[in-house]
């Protein structure tokens, strides 16, 4: 009882903040084991979309091997850039920033077109859409105003008809001969105008019936261009054969009443309507904010993840590193608590140090290996804080020491009881 009571004491008080510690230790270890592939995924990703883009403007062939020269150096420099540092080598670091500029706006500005085709596909096709209503609208305003004067006219003659029926029943047209002046009667005078009534009244009947076939027609052509978001392609074919029947209905009513014909629009066809949209340098005129901030998100981030590939820890220290760092950081004296509620040390040289011309080479080393390894953090020149997975190597090394002390002070004292009686 005494032994499970023991073991179960150092599960709680030892085994389950070593469990938690390689736990957190495993998690991170898969996060960034998970970062590469997501590097290389999201460089696919943004080398198909240059690509696409590249490949409008040269041959394909070329476009795939620039494409791929554009993310790999992307990133490469990114790469490169975590591990220089500006004062170390600022022609070094210069250039490879400049190189991942460079890339980076190759690979935006091709991008871009891929990511604007699909982000405003849907803004073209309403603009082609509302492109064929303003034309089509266009031509049927001017088809009303010529009906409007077609009808004014063909009134015109009627209501001359009119009166000129009405003056020769009474005898007081202008052209009624002397002999029947003030007449009244069906004459042979009113007959003849009678005749000219009768036929302008059917003309008239008759282009009234044809202009309401004519509206039918442009409601027809009106209700498939409103429907032209819906079945595109049969609203489509719809909409071109109603024009078709406008521009014929009215083409042979305003040529028999001798009226001039409106120019008719010439429309895209059904091809050039559903066509997507071919990259060219124009699509910068009409910038899409969202379409560049798609491309360069995805540039971003294969920077980024790149980046902190290079500056976090690859994993978990060893036995052998984690004795070799403890030993060294423990030739320092200065430490303290930071701002930032860290264990905070300083690394230079104390002055008692420099007069007794120590080399702390081995103590730098540990520091630089544990900056590298993302266990120690960068305050300024001289000073360094702990990262949050060093306490738990740093507190496992000092556990083991205690340990190792009291065993020691225990044997000891085992020691002087035992020789007491000899003596």
């Amino acid at each position: 009882m005494l032994i499970a009571k023991e073991g179960f004491s150092k599960v709680n008080h030892g085994g389950l903040g070593s469990l938690l510690n390689s736990i957190q230790t495993l998690f991170v270890g898969m996060l960034r084991i998970w970062s590469i592939p997501i590097v290389l995924m999201l460089s696919v990703a943004s080398g198909f979309t240059t690509y696409y883009g590249l490949s409008y403007f040269i041959l394909p062939w070329i476009a795939l091997i620039i494409t791929v020269a554009i993310q790999s150096i992307i990133v490469i420099c990114s790469l490169e850039v975590a591990g220089i540092h500006w004062k170390a080598n600022r022609l070094r670091y210069l250039s490879v920033v400049l190189s991942l500029l460079v890339a980076i706006s190759a690979s935006i500005t091709f991008s871009y077109f891929k990511f604007y085709e699909v982000s405003q596909s849907e803004s073209i096709r309403i603009n082609r859409i509302n492109s064929i209503r303003k034309d089509v609208d266009t031509y049927l305003a001017a088809i009303l105003l010529a009906k409007g004067d077609i009808l004014k006219s063909q009134n015109a003659d009627l209501d001359k008809a009119t009166a000129d029926v009405s003056q020769a029943y009474f005898g007081t047209h202008a052209q009624v001969p002397p002999a029947y002046k003030n007449i009244v009667g069906e004459g042979p005078f009113w007959k003849h105008y009678n005749q000219r009534y009768q036929v302008k009244k059917t003309q008239f009947d008759q282009l009234d019936k044809e202009f309401h076939l004519l509206d039918e027609h442009i409601r027809t052509l009106q209700t498939s261009l409103n429907h032209l978001t819906v079945d595109t392609e049969k609203n489509f074919q719809m909409a071109m054969t109603g024009l078709q029947e406008v521009q014929l209905t009215f083409n042979q009513l305003a040529t028999n009443v001798g009226h001039t014909i409106p120019q008719a629009p010439i429309l895209m066809t059904y091809t050039q309507f559903v066509q997507g949209v071919t990259p060219s340098f124009a699509m910068w005129s009409d910038f899409s904010l969202f379409a560049f901030a798609c491309a360069a998100m995805v540039d971003f981030f294969t920077f980024l993840l790149s980046y902190r590939l290079e500056t976090t820890a690859p994993g978990p220290l060893s036995e052998q590193e984690q004795e070799l760092a403890f030993e060294c950081l423990r030739q320092f004296s200065e430490f303290r608590i930071n701002d930032n509620d860290e264990l905070e040390m300083i690394i230079e040289k104390s002055d008692f140090e420099r007069a007794r011309r120590y080399s702390d080479w081995s103590r730098m080393f540990a520091v630089g290996f544990l900056l590298s390894r993302g266990f120690l953090r960068k305050i300024d020149e001289r000073s360094v804080e702990f990262a949050p997975n060093l306490y738990p190597i740093v507190a496992k090394r000092m556990a083991e020491q205690l340990r190792s002390i009291k065993a020691q002070s225990v044997s000891s004292g085992n020691g002087d009881s035992k020789q007491v009686p000899h003596e």
